[in-house]
């Protein structure tokens, strides 16, 4: 996601079949995996703030095509380089490719465009509540259920949700402001969707396969949207910084920390890698202000509280999984 965690059950096992949660259990100590879970909250932080300095230079609908299409180039190179990592069955490479367009296609290019008319900080809160969502959509799928303590967690996100997007429209920027965090927020529920839905691949399917998939046909729409800001870009000024941000957008938040959050549900297991993921909307708050100038305030910082709350609380939480009555939950 951008910035948000990557979509793969992170209570299937890892590729190479060993259960996430019993490697979990041999790897209790601070570890080089911990360093690069919280390396990988950093740049999923920050990651807001450079997209904001490369939206300066470059339109977003050019700037999101860029960026998918790059992160699908080194993706599909990954994957063509991993051994034993065969592809799925054409049912599934077609699935997966429609699920594509809904998770790195529209999601996409809600986030960029989103970011563009609201600041770095509201963004990272709307999106650190996106396991709300997730929830919400697990249970209106009939995927999994949540206790009462659960759903408490999620109330308090979206609380937490309504007071950052309520306080976006208070601001200089005023209405601009609150269509770009309702933007993120359609986005973060069109995530959600993405997620739910990607869930049943995710435990037969690799994830370098699976995410060279997805990211291929949500490339391909982000570039059909784009190709006329892309015709009228004049690239000869885009400066060394805008090129930068593009990189780092794409390669530093879409492959890497993709990939080291992949190695942290290997090694950790789920709950341990989920746990990093909370410091991400921290990180940006604090980048936003130093780089951006942003200050948040005290509605944004009161929603930040409900959402940081609700998501330790619904993430300490036992999720009872619904046995999938699907068809697709038996392919082989």
């Amino acid at each position: 996601m951008t910035s948000a965690a990557p979509t793969f059950n992170t209570a299937s096992p890892s590729p190479n079949g060993e259960d996430a949660a019993s490697a979990s259990s041999s790897h209790a100590g601070f570890g080089m995996t911990d360093l690069g879970l919280i390396l990988m909250a950093v740049i999923w932080g920050v990651n807001f703030s450079v997209v904001k300095v490369g939206l300066r230079a470059i339109d977003p609908l050019p700037f999101a095509g860029m960026r998918v299409l790059l992160a699908a180039v080194v993706l599909a190179a990954l994957a063509a380089a991993t051994r034993g990592a065969t592809l799925p069955p054409r049912r599934d490479i077609l699935a997966l490719a429609g699920l594509g367009v809904i998770g790195n296609g529209i999601y996409q290019l809600l986030f960029i465009a989103g970011l563009q008319h609201t600041s770095a900080g509201i963004a990272a809160l709307l999106i650190a509540a996106g396991p709300a969502w997730i929830a919400v959509m697990s249970r209106l799928m009939g995927r999994e259920q949540l206790p009462t303590r659960g759903w408490i967690g999620i109330g308090l996100q979206m609380v937490g949700v309504a007071c950052v997007v309520g306080s976006a429209g208070s601001g200089a920027t005023g209405s601009g402001a609150l269509f770009g965090a309702a933007l993120i927020a359609a986005g973060s529920a069109t995530w959600a969707t993405f997620t739910v839905l990607l869930q049943p691949y995710s435990v037969r399917v690799h994830p370098f396969q699976l995410s060279a998939i997805t990211m291929a046909s949500g490339a391909l729409v982000c570039i059909v949207v784009a190709v006329p800001g892309l015709l009228h870009t004049n690239w000869s000024t885009v400066g060394a910084s805008a090129w930068g941000a593009l990189l780092y957008a794409s390669l530093g938040s879409m492959v890497l920390a993709y990939m080291l959050y992949y190695h942290g549900i290997r090694v950790l297991g789920a709950t341990r890698t989920a746990v990093y993921g909370n410091l991400q909307p921290l990180v940006a708050l604090a980048v936003a202000a130093l780089v951006l100038g942003e200050r948040p305030t005290g509605w944004q910082l009161l929603g930040a509280g409900f959402i940081m709350g609700g998501l330790l609380m619904s993430r300490t939480t036992r999720v009872q999984p619904v046995a999938l009555t699907s068809s697709l939950a038996d392919r082989s």
